[in-house]
């Protein structure tokens, strides 16, 4: 087997002669095939990044258009918001205008105005007469059933001091010892006065407008089912009857059978009218407003008109 090749390359000036061996003529084909494979992978990389090129140049055409959409739906909601700040102000004019208006009403009537208090809280001071206010303060639940109260546990979800799990305390537990006197927090008539597993002794009260009042673990009960009370009177004293842990009142405000935070409603006085409507808002007090002046409103009638006519008689 040859292990070398003779080129002849002729030309005009003679002939040249070259000898090639077979170790060369490997090496020379090996560095065409990888020049070759070069070429190769060179042609399909410029493909491929022509290809994601394109796709890039699609993407970029995208966000353009995203982008013009979302600057013509910013600059229509900054329109929006000017809008809405013009009619801001008009109304905090129109607002200002109502508040001097308001306060030479109430200079007129007799009232102080308070700058620093709500529109709401002097708009309801000037509407309500004080007989509306006093009839509201007598015939819902109003201030503390004790004379000296303090909150040892609030309305809301607790872990029970003796069934030892989470439940829904409904009512608010003020400390006191045995003996001390539980009064009324409103007119009404009482509905229950026993005993009951949970509350021990108690009391319910039932008021006007739905209002309900609860008085538990009691020593001792001072009315009977029937009675009727009036705001401040004694109804009982304090016990530590029941599902009871401790010595002390638990009171509850119930309206249309529903459990309501108690603190409001002990808070609420003639001189902290307001706590009450800004702080329990399930309750429809407007429409309960209108009511109560209609009563306020009618004049008093005489016994003679409430009597009944009787036909004339004659002898």
């Amino acid at each position: 087997m040859r292990d070398h090749y003779r080129i002849t390359i002729t030309s005009y000036s003679g002939a040249k002669h070259y000898t090639v061996t077979q170790l060369m003529r490997r090496y020379m084909a090996g560095v065409g095939i990888f020049l070759g494979t070069c070429f190769l992978g060179g042609f399909l990389a410029i493909l491929f990044l022509s290809s994601r090129l394109g796709t890039l140049n699609a993407e970029v055409v995208s966000l353009q258009q995203y982008q013009t959409t979302i600057k013509a739906e910013n600059n229509a909601l900054l329109a929006q918001q000017q809008s809405l700040q013009d009619t801001i102000d008009e109304k905090m004019v129109a607002l200002s205008v109502m508040s001097d208006e308001l306060g030479s009403i109430e200079t007129m009537i007799g009232l102080t105005p308070d700058p620093d208090a709500g529109l709401y809280q002097r708009l309801d001071t000037a509407s309500q007469t004080a007989s509306e206010k006093h009839l509201m303060l007598s015939t819902i639940p109003s201030g503390y059933p004790l004379a000296d109260a303090h909150v040892t546990s609030r309305y809301g979800m607790r872990n029970h001091p003796v069934l030892g799990k989470m439940a829904l305390h409904g009512g608010a537990d003020l400390r006191a010892a045995v003996g001390t006197p539980v009064y009324a927090t409103a007119d009404g008539v009482v509905e229950l006065a026993g005993t009951n597993s949970g509350f021990g002794q108690m009391i319910k009260l039932s008021h006007n407008f739905g209002f309900v009042t609860v008085f538990g673990h009691l020593s001792k009960l001072s009315v009977a089912g029937g009675d009727y009370v009036r705001q401040g009177d004694l109804i009982g004293y304090t016990g530590n009857t029941g599902l009871s842990s401790a010595p002390h009142l638990h009171y509850e405000v119930r309206h249309l059978h529903r459990r309501l935070a108690p603190g409001p409603f002990m808070e609420w006085s003639w001189e902290n009218y307001d706590v009450l409507f800004s702080r329990e808002e399930q309750i429809k007090w407007d429409s309960l407003a209108k009511t109560l002046r209609k009563q306020t409103a009618v004049p008093e009638r005489r016994w003679s008109q409430l009597a009944p006519r009787l036909p004339a008689t004659s002898s």
